[in-house]
């Protein structure tokens, strides 16, 4: 597939009394734009979500990467890993980004899809659920959905939970949690991939995956 054209403008968010630094990145004509919902300690540096992007890109997507916690809260993570589950604020973050969509008129009118990533899934879910109206799909990679709790019954985005083979934990959560899904769900189990995908051409398989997915909301918006 041919690389198509994209602009990057670094942005802020502003929420909870905290600003959330992120990044913005667009083709001249999105066909839809995907935010990032990070999780365990990871940042809007972090390589695998940023390969995942690449990919979205490739397929005329647009994507935000944003920092869910600030530096002090990045701190308190990396000595207590408490904020990194700390799913309401999360979620809240992560809506206030969709919002922050909705104001820009370069997005407001495509759909929106939400990437999740370990405890960052469970975020992204209970904000497809709070913004129900804006969010088209949500994919969770490695995630933790059954932390979402009772938002999974309120959620009406398409979801595809993305596990790992060899990830017998996360595998059986997201088995459990895809039960109390009452939205068009899909389980995507990648062949003996681990927790974070390192294995050859593990993050290729969640990253076509997920652009096939997110695709599949732009089709579902044009009718």
């Amino acid at each position: 597939m041919a690389t198509t054209a994209t602009s990057t403008q670094a942005i802020s968010v502003d929420v909870d009394d905290v600003t959330l630094p992120g990044d913005l990145t667009l083709p001249a004509e999105p066909l839809g734009v995907v935010a990032f919902a990070h999780g365990s300690g990871s940042s809007r540096h972090s390589p695998r979500n940023r390969a995942v992007a690449e990919t979205l890109h490739e397929a005329g997507l647009g994507t935000v990467l944003i920092d869910l916690l600030d530096p002090e809260e990045e701190r308190v993570d990396r000595v207590t890993a408490e904020p990194r589950f700390d799913i309401p604020m999360l979620a809240r973050r992560v809506a206030a980004v969709v919002d922050w969509l909705d104001r820009r008129p370069e997005t407001r009118e495509v759909p929106v899809g939400l990437f999740g990533a370990s405890t960052g899934a469970a975020a992204a879910l209970v904000a497809a659920a709070e913004r129900a109206d804006r969010v088209a799909a949500v994919v969770s990679r490695g995630g933790r959905p059954d932390l979402a709790g009772p938002a999974l019954t309120a959620v009406r985005a398409p979801v595809l939970l993305v596990v790992g083979g060899a990830d017998p934990r996360v595998l059986r959560l997201n088995e459990e949690a895809a039960e109390r899904l009452t939205a068009p769900w899909s389980l995507r189990v990648v062949p003996g991939a681990g927790h974070l995908f390192a294995e050859p051409g593990a993050l290729e398989a969640v990253a076509h995956a997920a652009r096939d997915w997110f695709l599949g909301m732009c089709r579902e918006d044009d009718r």
